[in-house]
């Protein structure tokens, strides 16, 4: 059986560390569409109903969870950019290690100010 921290630790690298933020990033990206699926439907029950729930998205809490899915959303689309840069290309396998950074302070350099834009409500 395989315990959590093996499967973490397992082979390591940012090879590892981007095959589990590329899942993670897609399981939360699906999870927001099912919620929005549901969110939207709600306007079959008439506008009253749909807007009784617009009021929830103006707490903090719901405005840190569109941050956190504009990061996914941001990363999973570069990582998925490498992804195929690697499947059309495999010569390009021998920059995996340089590639797999570059997502990263690609994600970073997109995703810094997007953030703090988004979270300037604090501020006001």
């Amino acid at each position: 059986m395989v315990k959590p921290l093996e499967y973490l630790t397992y082979r390591g690298g940012p090879g590892h560390w981007s095959w589990v933020l590329h899942r993670l990033s897609g399981i939360g990206v699906f999870l927001f569409l099912l919620i929005h699926i549901v969110d939207i439907s709600l306007i079959g029950w008439g506008p009253k109903v749909f807007n009784r729930l617009l009021f929830l998205y103006r707490y903090p809490p719901f405005r840190l969870g569109e941050v956190a899915l504009v990061a996914a959303v941001f990363y999973h689309a570069i990582n998925g950019l490498r992804i195929c840069i690697t499947d059309f290309w495999p010569e390009t396998m021998a920059f995996h290690r340089k590639l797999s950074y570059a997502v990263g302070i690609t994600f970073t350099i997109l995703f810094i100010p997007t953030a703090i834009y988004m979270l300037s409500f604090i501020v006001k």
